[in-house]
């Protein structure tokens, strides 16, 4: 008979530890997801704000092509000014 309890109590303390480690388990696993979903929200916002960042990086060089345009003519109408006043 103390046989038959002594491999019981090895059983009981098998399930007990198993139990243990399933509920480690679900909790271990309840924080991945949260910090799953808190990194997929860190992406999105990321993302959103290397858009944003693009499109005014786009608008930079556009607007420096157009004033580097307006300063080459500028530049162009003061060397006929200057050409025109050094022949006179």
């Amino acid at each position: 008979m103390k046989d038959w309890e002594g491999s019981f109590q090895k059983l009981e303390q098998r399930l007990t530890r198993a139990v243990e480690l399933f509920q480690q388990t679900q909790a271990d696993k309840l924080h991945l997801r949260e910090e799953l979903e808190k990194l997929r929200a860190e992406y999105k916002e990321r993302a959103r704000r290397l858009e944003t960042l693009e499109r005014e990086s786009q608008t930079l060089r556009r607007e420096r092509e157009d004033v580097r345009g307006r300063i080459e003519k500028l530049l162009q109408q003061i060397d006929k000014l200057t050409k025109g006043d050094s022949s006179a």
